[in-house]
């Protein structure tokens, strides 16, 4: 007997208490006081849970009735109260890791991938739009939906993939921090020490969320200036050709030789963490749930918002991709042409200032990524297990972790290649675990049920995701098997492994893709199949 899982709705307030413990009081009720009185904050509310899910459920069945009003014009006051989310998802398209792969696709295939950037970006801003509605619709971010739609066992699976992706991503930061503070400090500390100072400034940042919600984001966008500043100079300073920037934006090509190159940039930029993020954040904002106008106008301003940092973050690839390009392309390449002697190769054909310009940026990336992984942990973990830990002692746990991989290489290895090719690893693990994010996101707001009918994705819409999230499972397949075997080469024992978890790992991606309702049906309707075809089997025996 196969048991069935259904959708059971959880108390709508937990994901606003949620973020009014990460959150001060005092911010929240800074926000409830700057917003009009057409918003009602639900955050740290007494409200019961049982009020809270009727009220949730006579929204999904009034809006199928409820006519669709002409939303207000534009107004830049309104778009002023949603604006900062944003600004802690889109730092995960510009850390060290992205870096990375930003200064190999410049040096390696010139100005030919910047088109890709382009659509990687676009490609995350349909994903990131897609989380912001989950969240704001129905006031429980990603992480919660899962935590309630999926079994006990594929959701565990699923928690243990994020937090494998978290703390992947909390080691290229550690990498990427790590190697600026030696760059600035013209290696006067070490590798190794770095590693350590990174590991201790962790502790200092998260300070920051006890000033409220405004004042975290105003340090993310402190740290998006600073790199925006940083790699802007550079391209101002370089010499760009425009004409070739403009071709590379416009006419897709895609060279054979920079064929893993385009692969890994898919890899590095759509991070999967990033999709419970956004559905969690958007939430700082309070939001009239029982209004359909609101929550309209919400998403369309979120929207806006998303937007505006995501194209921040696309100048600041397009810029190193682009000096990269100009200084490097077209000249033979060492081996370790990466992120650790990226300073040292900019300052030998730029200047000795590039080289303090590249470190400063690439600390704010380092730093900025660092905060934003830490609060994207707490929210999977307090979603998927119902279990919350405070920031410091989860910052604790994932920097331990983080640490001793990135410390056993700087100090064991002392060859600069090893960490150029842990971080190579580390893009391929985050491609891996990318299916555990957004195929929940799709899913999820696909179905009328959670979305209710109003804001449920539209037909087109969802097929155009699905061609999507099939070119990213496409893709990182091959970028899977070509790197990897790049790396260990091409042997039977790795192909087995490929088969064995190769299997599995499609299987469950199947599971995700149907949903365990479907699944399930699937199921009883094989084992009625089966004991049919067994009973007549017995039956012509006997005869």
């Amino acid at each position: 007997m196969v048991a069935k899982s259904g959708h059971s709705p959880a108390p709508r307030s937990s994901s606003q208490i949620e973020l009014s413990e990460l959150f001060s009081h005092q911010e929240v009720d800074q926000l409830t006081s700057s917003s009009s009185d057409d918003f009602e904050l639900e955050a740290g509310m007494s409200t019961s849970s049982k009020d809270q899910h009727q009220e949730s459920v006579t929204l999904l069945d009034v809006e199928a009735n409820e006519p669709v009003h002409q939303q207000p014009g534009f107004s830049f006051r309104e778009l002023a109260k949603y604006f900062g989310p944003g600004l802690l998802t889109c730092v995960a398209y510009v850390d060290p890791g992205n870096l990375e792969a930003d200064l190999q696709a410049g040096g390696f295939a010139g100005y030919a991938l910047l088109w890709l950037f382009l659509v990687c970006t676009i490609m995350g801003f349909a994903f990131q739009c897609l989380s912001s509605r989950l969240g704001i619709v129905t006031g429980l971010n990603l992480a919660q939906h899962c935590g309630q739609e999926y079994p006990k066992l594929p959701r565990y699976l699923m928690w243990f993939c994020m937090e494998i992706a978290i703390i992947g991503a909390d080691i290229q930061e550690v990498i990427g921090s790590a190697i600026a503070i030696a760059l600035l400090s013209n290696n006067v500390i070490p590798l190794w020490a770095g590693v350590l100072v990174t590991a201790a400034d962790a502790f200092v940042l998260l300070l920051v969320e006890q000033w409220g919600v405004r004042q975290l984001e105003a340090v993310f966008g402190m740290f998006i200036a600073i790199m925006a500043c940083s790699f802007g100079v550079m391209y101002n300073n370089a010499d760009i050709p425009q004409g070739q920037v403009l071709e590379g934006l416009v006419l897709p090509r895609l060279p054979k030789a920079a064929l893993p190159l385009a692969v890994g940039t898919v890899g590095a930029l759509i991070m999967p963490h990033n999709m419970y993020l956004q559905s969690a954040v958007v939430q700082s904002r309070p939001i009239a749930h029982h209004e359909v106008e609101k929550k309209q106008s919400a998403l369309r301003y979120v929207r806006i918002e998303t937007a505006i940092a995501l194209a921040c973050s696309f100048l600041i690839n397009l810029f190193i991709v682009s000096v990269f390009a100009k200084g490097f392309f077209g000249r033979e390449l060492p081996e370790d042409f990466g992120l650790q002697h990226a300073g040292e190769y900019l300052a030998s054909n730029f200047g000795a200032s590039y080289k303090y310009i590249w470190g400063l940026g690439l600390l704010a990336a380092g730093q900025a990524s660092t905060m934003s992984g830490t609060y994207t942990g707490q929210f999977v973990m307090s979603g998927f297990l119902n279990f919350k830990m405070a920031p410091w002692k989860r910052s604790c746990v994932t920097r331990t972790v983080a640490i001793v991989p990135t410390l056993v290489i700087a100090v064991v290895f002392q060859a600069s290649h090893k960490l150029d090719q842990l971080n190579q690893l580390l893009n391929i693990l985050q491609s891996i675990m990318l299916p555990f994010a957004i195929i929940p996101v799709v899913y999820m707001t696909s179905q009328p049920r959670i979305m209710g009918k109003l804001f449920t994705s539209s037909r087109q819409l969802q097929v155009l995701i699905w061609i999507l999230v099939g070119a990213i499972l496409a893709i990182n397949a091959y970028m899977i098997v070509s790197v990897t075997e790049g790396i260990f080469g091409n042997t039977w024992w790795l192909d087995l492994s490929f088969f064995v978890v190769g299997t599995f790992y499609y299987s469950f991606v199947a599971y995700l893709t149907i949903g365990p309702n479907k699944f399930y049906s699937v199921v009883s309707w094989l084992q009625d199949k089966g004991k049919t075809v067994f009973a007549a089997s017995s039956a012509s025996i006997e005869i």
